[in-house]
């Protein structure tokens, strides 16, 4: 099989494609065509040498997400028939034209989406939901803060919320992104780039803060968080291209009884992730086919322009989801 492998840790010039043999799918386990594979920051990190995969991913082929069509079924496999077309969320390996995941992690393609649909839901969709309602309880009328809300995540994350009933801020430092966002659910907007948005995002609030912040950005963010909080608000970081420091007075921590958290998907045990794949595909996935959530693409890239597609990422050009397509 082709796959696009990391010949050394560097720029998206280290990326290259090579033949690779066809996995075979263990007990419980099916094989997937890959079509079409979802781009993210962590594929950038991997490629520079700076996050690497846990056990059982491939340590030279990226790739967390993957949309594509059953073409074997392993011992004891009996959740989808050969022909089925599925999605979701891998430890590695999806820049490959197979790939072997449990059958339970595996979630259903709602009808109506394309490939190119598909590969823009799992890793966006899935980290959002998580995040918000299962680690942060958002409920309907709380207000929600989602730094780069032009991201994929982004996008994801204020579909969703609006979908559930909350009201939506977000940032990003490039204005075209905020009204793009609007489009998607996005109630008010700040351009980061602003020294003075944290102070217009409180007016907003009518000076009651934010109920939940989502941080895809981290770093110099997080103290400004506390400050946008209100009263046993809560935030979660999920990324942190600002950096991974920050200084933080817990002062303010214990005076407005916060709680902050951290999360990532890539590592969690397999039984978490079949957890969320089943508890999503409950909750979410018959808001693709109602037309409430669609996937946002910016552009899809055919995986032999890899390299420019990881360069689209590292510039922040792109709104939405970046997708590779065999």
């Amino acid at each position: 099989m082709r796959a696009i492998v990391i010949t050394e840790p560097g720029s998206a010039e280290v990326l290259e494609e090579e033949e690779r043999p066809i996995p075979e799918p263990r007990a419980s386990q099916i094989r997937v065509r890959v079509k079409t594979s979802g781009l993210n920051r962590a594929d950038l990190l991997q490629r520079r040498g700076m996050y690497p995969p846990p056990n059982g991913a491939p340590a030279d082929i990226p790739g967390l997400e993957y949309a594509g069509e059953v073409e074997a079924v392993g011992p004891g496999a009996g959740l989808w028939a050969v022909g089925s077309r599925v999605m979701g969320i891998v430890g590695g390996g999806s820049y490959a034209e197979f790939l072997c995941v449990h059958e339970r992690e595996a979630i259903r393609i709602p009808h109506g989406l394309d490939w190119d649909d598909a590969a823009a839901i799992p890793e966006a969709f899935l980290t959002a939901y998580d995040a918000l309602f299962r680690q942060m309880d958002l409920e309907a009328s709380e207000r929600v803060l989602i730094h780069a809300v032009g991201s994929g995540v982004g996008t994801a994350a204020v579909q969703l919320a609006r979908a559930f009933g909350a009201i939506t801020y977000g940032t990003s430092r490039t204005p075209e992104k905020l009204d793009a966002a609007k489009k998607l659910g996005l109630q008010h907007g700040f351009d980061a780039s602003d020294d003075d948005w944290v102070e217009k995002a409180k007016a907003a609030t009518d000076g009651e803060g934010i109920n939940v912040v989502l941080d895809l950005v981290g770093g110099h963010y997080v103290p400004l968080n506390l400050r946008l909080l209100a009263p046993r608000g809560r935030a979660i970081i999920v990324g942190t291209i600002a950096g991974s420091r920050a200084e933080v007075d817990f002062r303010v921590v214990m005076q407005k009884r916060l709680r902050i958290a951290g999360t990532v998907l890539r590592s969690r045990p397999l039984e978490e992730k079949i957890q969320l794949a089943r508890e999503f595909s409950d909750s979410v996935l018959p808001l693709f086919s109602s037309g409430q959530l669609r996937p946002v693409i910016d552009r899809v890239y055919p995986f032999a322009e890899v390299v420019e597609a990881h360069r689209a990422m590292e510039e922040n050009r792109s709104f939405g989801k970046i997708v590779l397509k065999w």
